[in-house]
């Protein structure tokens, strides 16, 4: 009898440990909550009365808030994504030109419970001058340059569709005085953009194609044209199709009359070519033909 109550009481503890053993694990991750009062602000660098989508650096301070918030997942609107957990980034756009961004923000809650906040923006990137152009052209800071009058071709014209003078090349010391005295001066300031000032001495030559362009009337000839100070200029891709067997595939706008040391009507210049010592630059004047000038740097 006492075996059989033992058997039984083994028993009956083994059916113990066996439902004990199949029992599941419960855990609790406490309450779901959905981030709220969710905020979305930018801030764009340079933003001025002059600059109202920002001074080309691209850089936005993103900020965003909520209450109970464990991360924020920020969608830029250029094809980038960030995980934030502060909710605070500085990101740079690179699309050159003016461009408007949706920044979509997913602030996440616990158990992944989202709340959601979109806002446009739209951004200004200035074009990035490579550094292979920015430096001989600026130096450190700033470089004066002058016409190259001891170079062949320091003044040529050729057909619109050619990188070369074909039509005719200047000898050594063969134009007009006005044409060598100029002075031009290209800077960079601190996010590298580059202005130009010309101080041609009080004239400027001019072909006579152009003249009526700078508000004279004469054939080619030396005039008191205004270069209009200090202007900032815009750097681009080349589009004229140039390849870089020719080229640097690099050209700039001159806001205003566009003159730098000879006249042709034209505002837009490609860099065929530029090193510390000898900078290359071809334009399409108002009569159509590409025009050509060799500066060096002021002794």
């Amino acid at each position: 009898m006492l075996t059989t109550i033992k058997k039984y009481t083994l028993f009956f503890l083994a059916a113990l440990l066996v439902v004990g053993g199949c029992k599941k694990t419960e855990y609790s991750f406490g309450s779901i909550k959905t981030p709220s009062a969710l905020t979305l602000t930018t801030a764009i660098q340079g933003v001025d009365a002059s600059n109202p989508n920002g001074n080309g650096t691209g850089k936005v301070t993103i900020t965003s808030t909520a209450t109970d918030v464990l991360t924020y997942n920020i969608d830029f609107g250029d094809g980038q994504t960030a995980v934030v957990p502060t909710g605070t980034i500085l990101h740079k756009y690179s699309n050159p030109g003016v461009n408007t961004y949706t920044v979509t923000v997913n602030a996440v809650g616990t158990g992944g419970a989202l709340s959601t906040i979109s806002k446009r923006i739209t951004v200004f990137v200035a074009f990035e001058i490579p550094l292979t152009i920015l430096n001989p052209l600026t130096g450190t800071g700033s470089k004066v340059w002058v016409t190259d009058n001891d170079a062949p071709g320091h003044f040529g014209v050729g057909a619109g569709n050619f990188f070369f003078p074909n039509y005719y090349a200047a000898g050594p010391n063969t134009r007009e005085a006005c044409a060598y005295d100029d002075e031009i001066t290209f800077s960079r300031d601190a996010i590298n953009r580059v202005s130009m000032n010309v101080n041609n001495k009080g004239a400027s030559f001019s072909i006579g194609a152009s003249s009526v362009f700078y508000g004279f009337s004469g054939p080619d000839n030396c005039y008191p044209i205004n270069t209009g100070g200090t202007k900032l200029l815009a750097f681009m891709d080349a589009t004229s199709g140039s390849t870089a067997a020719v080229s640097t595939q690099i050209q700039f706008m001159v806001p205003g009359n566009g003159i730098i040391n000879f006249g042709t009507g034209g505002t837009t210049y490609e860099i065929l070519s530029i090193t510390n010592t000898s900078m290359h630059l071809r334009n399409i004047g108002s009569d159509g033909n590409s025009w050509y000038q060799k500066l060096k740097p002021k002794p």
